[in-house]
């Protein structure tokens, strides 16, 4: 009994420490996802205002850009997938891997080849255990992206878009969408082409419902493109960033949270249990005393 209840106490000191640390976890991810809303909300503003300066350019002009105009042709696609640098966030990374998953899918089925890149180090994990292919990679700022990062990532993406040979015809966007602290959406989003006639808006606004001035360009529309496009796709990447920071803390609170909960349960549990063998243990002493008292009292009326 006296083995089984050190156990007990062993592992109650145990869970009371890990107990400790996913609370910490929870407060800390609880605070950094106040910051990442106002980050969000920061960002959204001028991402719509240069979705609508596209939009507008593309839609009042005659100008046949690249980047706005649909190859019925395409044959390869490439698919940027956000995910996390660390794991304790639940199912966070994975169901933006699923969606990414899927996404491939879709896209092989209308006969395209897909390039896969990649933000976080769990996507990068996951696709280099199984062995799939990853064009480009970037980690170390998942959970507190800067506009920097966001420049980088579309540098690459646009260069491999706007390619002469070897490039894609098609830019796809994998991210977790931060609806509330309770829901986040992993959601994918064609980012170029730029679909004119379906480009939403952070409020929902179709950019087509809007009525635009007449503009006059100079030099050139296609001037104009080239100097908002690669623009707009850093703003677009940047606000998923920023969206899939969020959803990544709150995931985590969310799951530190059950954890700090559970640890709760399971110390309770142990208590009772290590309650239960101390007082078998002090029966089993009672009985030991009150048996030895015995066998004296009946060794001496023996004797007699």
């Amino acid at each position: 009994m006296g083995a089984q209840l050190r156990v007990y106490k062993r592992r109650i000191r145990s869970v009371t420490a890990t107990k400790k640390i996913t609370k910490a976890m929870e407060m800390i991810s609880a605070s950094r996802i106040v910051k990442a809303q106002r980050a969000v909300a920061a960002s959204t503003p001028y991402a719509d205002e240069l979705t609508r300066a596209v939009t507008a350019v593309a839609t009042r002009s005659n100008a046949k850009h690249p980047l706005t105009t649909e190859n019925p042709d395409a044959k390869r696609a490439a698919v940027l997938l956000i995910t996390a640098d660390r794991g304790l966030a639940g199912g966070y990374s994975t169901n933006a891997i699923k969606a990414a998953q899927g996404l491939t899918e879709r896209l092989k089925a209308e006969g395209k080849d897909v390039v896969t890149y990649i933000v976080g180090r769990k996507g990068v994990s996951y696709y280099t255990f199984r062995g799939l292919t990853i064009a480009g990679s970037w980690t170390g700022f998942s959970d507190k992206p800067t506009y920097g990062d966001a420049k980088a990532v579309a540098a690459d993406l646009i260069e491999a878009f706007t390619a002469e040979t070897g490039g894609v015809d098609e830019l796809h966007l994998v991210s977790t969408e931060f609806v509330s602290m309770l829901t986040q959406n992993a959601v994918d989003a064609r980012l170029l082409p730029l679909k004119l006639d379906e480009v939403q808006l952070s409020d929902q606004t179709p950019a087509k419902s809007e009525i635009f001035p007449l503009y006059d360009f100079e030099p050139s529309a296609e001037g104009v493109l080239d100097a908002l496009l690669p623009r707009y796709v850093e703003s677009r990447i940047y606000n998923a960033m920023l969206q899939s920071a969020a959803s990544e803390h709150a995931a985590r609170r969310r799951a530190m949270k059950s954890a700090t909960d559970n640890a709760g349960e399971l110390i309770k549990s142990l208590t009772r249990l290590a309650n239960s063998a101390r007082q078998a243990e002090i029966t089993q002493e009672i009985s030991e005393i009150v048996g030895g008292a015995n066998a004296l009292a009946d060794a001496s009326r023996g004797s007699e």
